[in-house]
């Protein structure tokens, strides 16, 4: 039954039973109205506006529901859909529709992203190569003309420092030797800092897309980087492992969380989690002001095999 059949039952059955009860009940009106007569007709007044209310809110009750899912979407959580129940072939309908355009523009988002991913990931990599190649070239070439000692010193750490910035850029030893020793290069750094690292790296013989492998190491790097800069932690576990279905980073430190536990605070976790996106994953964080923070990311086995 549509909404508009069931609407217009609803507003008839309302005026049929004051029409029946008009023309089957004792009561008679007279002019000018008395004081009993004009309670009774007030009450019946707002006793049908009542019934009118309940009926109309029981048919519109799933268009509510609608418009609620439809505000709780969000694009950095995907996956959400509309689902009513009992619902009029014309709500039902909508909720097809709007269910099949989420599906289309969470495709249509992913794929953009994966595609300007690496066209990023491309310009990250010939800047890092001119870097290596050509500045620390020219910096190499400056430090051996120079007889000062602290000059040297000071040129060398310039070039330390292209060297180090053309490694973040594009990691060479993720193209060379993999996801997992990339991640342990990654803790080596971090334990560097002053950090104590626990590494559990172990996905068995699960092979991986180069987007997955480059998007497992960046959201681990990022989160890292946040650890060693913003957390004043002693400890961290770098976990990669295959969990529930699902090939599952975590990062996790004893530092001093994030402010009122905020877990979407920051352009950083932002990013992590739209990065996450391009590969079918999800990126969640948990904190706790003086407890440390967890940030872990989700990607389900079909996207990574």
């Amino acid at each position: 039954m549509s909404l508009l059949t069931r609407t217009f039952l609803a507003n008839a059955a309302v005026l049929a039973t004051i029409t029946l009860l008009l023309l089957f009940s004792p009561i008679e009106i007279s002019y000018p109205v008395t004081e009993t007569q004009s309670v009774i007709l007030v009450t019946g007044f707002i006793v049908s506006l009542a019934i009118n209310l309940v009926l109309l809110r029981r048919i519109v009750a799933p268009l509510r529901r609608l418009t609620e899912t439809m505000r709780s979407v969000r694009p950095l959580e995907p996956g959400r859909r509309v689902a009513i129940s009992g619902a009029d072939q014309e709500v039902a309908s909508l909720a097809a529709a709007f269910n099949d355009m989420l599906e289309r523009l969470e495709t249509e988002r992913r794929e953009s992203g994966r595609i300007a991913s690496a066209a990023q990931e491309e310009e990250r990599k010939r800047i890092a190569r001119e870097l290596h190649d050509e500045v620390g070239q020219v910096l190499t070439g400056v430090m051996l003309q120079l007889d000062d000692a602290d000059a040297r010193e000071s040129v060398r750490q310039s070039l330390e420092d292209v060297r180090r910035i053309a490694r973040e850029l594009r990691p060479e030893m993720l193209d060379d030797l993999g996801l997992l020793s990339a991640l342990r290069a990654l803790s080596n750094t971090a334990a560097h800092q002053g950090l104590s690292v626990e590494r559990q790296l172990d996905i068995g013989d699960l092979r991986l897309r180069p987007e997955v492998e480059l998007a497992v190491y960046r959201v681990a790097q990022e989160s890292l980087t946040n650890v060693m800069r913003h957390a004043d932690a002693n400890e961290v576990l770098l976990a990669l492992q295959q969990v529930d279905g699902a090939l599952r980073l975590v990062v996790r430190d004893d530092g001093r969380g994030l402010p009122d536990g905020d877990g979407q605070a920051g352009a950083g976790i932002a990013g992590m989690s739209e990065r996450a996106l391009h590969v079918g994953g999800r990126v969640t964080v948990a904190s706790s002001p003086g407890a440390g923070t967890e940030v872990r990311l989700d990607i389900p086995l079909p996207e990574v095999e």
